[in-house]
C-alpha cells in the first residue's frame, strides 16, 4: 500500500492543559478503502521529515479543522506543520491532496487572499464543476473568488466562491467539501481520491 502523511487537527482541552492533535476515524477508513495506508503526522515541525523518511511516504493529505492563524486561528504549530510537509512534498513530487482548510492553507501557499465568505456552513450545497451541477457539503467560514496562476479553479459555488483547485504543473488538487462526513462515502470522491494520490 501507497503511504500517505495525513495531517491532524489541533484540540485544546484547557480542562487538562493540553493540546491533542486528533482526526476523525473515517479519514483512516476513507483512505484505506482507497488503497493507501495512511500515515498520520503529528504537529511538531521538526519531526515531519524523519517520519515521512521512515514511513515511505509518497503522498500527502492536508485535512480540514482550525482555522488558519492568518485568519484568527489558534493552532499555530499546525501552520507550520503543514508548511514544512507542503513544502517536503513539492521538493519530492508527490500528490498533495488539500480539503477544507487543507486548500486554503494551499491557496494561501500560492498567494491567493482569502476573505470571510457566508452562506457556506451547509450540509448540502449545489456547486459547479465544468458548468455541471453537483452537490457536496461544506463547512467553512473563509474563501476566495480568484484563482491567479500557477493555480486554476475546476469547481465553484452559485456565489462565486472557489470550491476545488488544481495545479497546472504539479501535483496538487484540493477542494472545500469533506468526503470523510458522508455515509456511505461518495463512489465520485473515492474515485478522485484514487486517482490524484495514486500518480508517480
Amino acid at each position: 500500500m501507497r503511504a500517505i502523511a495525513v495531517t491532524q487537527r489541533v484540540s485544546i482541552d484547557a480542562s487538562h492543559g493540553e493540546r491533542r492533535d486528533c482526526l476523525d476515524q473515517a479519514w483512516v477508513e476513507l483512505l484505506v478503502l482507497c488503497g493507501f495506508l495512511p500515515v498520520l503526522i503529528p504537529n511538531n515541525p521538526a519531526m515531519v521529515g524523519a517520519i515521512c523518511q521512515a514511513s515511505s511516504v509518497a503522498g500527502v493529505v492536508l485535512t480540514g479543522g482550525n482555522d488558519l492563524i492568518s485568519c484568527g486561528g489558534d493552532a499555530p504549530e499546525r501552520d507550520e506543520t503543514e508548511r514544512v510537509l507542503l513544502d517536503l512534498a513539492l521538493a519530492k513530487g508527490w500528490p498533495v491532496l488539500g480539503v477544507c482548510r487543507g486548500m486554503q492553507f494551499i491557496q494561501q501557499r500560492f498567494g491567493v487572499k482569502l476573505e470571510r465568505v457566508h452562506g457556506h456552513v451547509l450540509s448540502h450545497q449545489k456547486i459547479f464543476i465544468k458548468d455541471q451541477e453537483t452537490e457536496v457539503n461544506s463547512f467553512h467560514h473563509f474563501g476566495a473568488y480568484n484563482t491567479p496562476p500557477p493555480l486554476m479553479t475546476w469547481a465553484h459555488a452559485a456565489d462565486g466562491v472557489v470550491k476545488a483547485i488544481r495545479h497546472l504543473e504539479g501535483s496538487i488538487l484540493a477542494f472545500m467539501w469533506h468526503p470523510e462526513r458522508l455515509a456511505p462515502f461518495s463512489a465520485r470522491d473515492i474515485d478522485l481520491i484514487q486517482r490524484h494520490l495514486g500518480e508517480s
